[in-house]
């Protein structure tokens, strides 16, 4: 399998407590074309300089001091949710249904295939670039609504709703003109063309939603 060239889908994160594997591991990945970096503990990948880096994580399920599964549960909560591939000698049932369902990518046994791992780091790169690209596109949105004033909000709010202008100024007890100059202003630093494409960005953002 021909890897992904490094600097377009980011690094593999090895972690593990067993030097030698960790080692092995680095090795293979970085022959195939991977840039890598290793870590022997958790806690020595969580206080790493740069933790805004694209990639994945390829962990160990028992280390000490912080596991996997703590280890998944902190980048989930983390600004930078790096995909999680699990690779473990010590894996059974319940572990790998709580790594899937808290979104692992995959779970192995460090005696997979090589070309198991490879897909499932190809995928995880995949996913990373997939879901770094959502999380910028609602750093984006977030920043435009951020820019409305509390009553354009409001006449956003109504705009919504399929509100017309007269319900909207009669709702909250302005003019109409008023009505017309924030609805322009609302378009305007949403950067939005159409009611329509207004309606999709709000619903997209889930700004009303109770």
């Amino acid at each position: 399998m021909k890897a992904t060239p490094s600097k377009e889908s980011g690094t593999v994160f090895i972690v593990d407590d067993d030097t030698s594997f960790l080692r092995s591991l680095s090795r293979l990945l970085t022959a195939m074309g991977y840039a890598v970096e290793a870590y022997p503990s958790a806690a020595e990948f969580l206080a790493r300089p740069d933790p805004d880096r694209a990639g994945c994580v390829v962990a160990d399920l028992q280390m000490p001091a912080i596991n996997g599964l703590q280890l998944q549960q902190a980048l989930r909560n983390s600004e930078n949710p790096l995909p999680v591939i699990f690779l473990t000698g010590q894996g059974d049932i319940p572990t790998t249904v709580s790594a899937m369902r808290s979104g692992a990518e995959d779970f192995l046994t460090k005696r997979a295939p090589k070309d198991e791992l490879l897909a499932a780091v190809e995928r995880a790169f995949e996913r990373d670039a997939r879901e770094r690209q959502q999380r910028q596109r609602q750093r984006e949105l977030k920043r435009r609504f951020d820019g409305l004033s509390q009553r354009e909000r409001e006449v956003l709010s109504h705009v919504f709703q399929g509100k017309m202008n007269k319900e909207i100024a009669a709702a909250l007890n302005i003019n109409l003109r008023t009505v017309k100059l924030h609805r322009t202003n609302i378009t305007r630093k949403l950067n939005v063309q159409s009611v329509a494409e207004l309606t999709r960005l709000v619903d997209e953002t889930g700004i009303f939603r109770t």
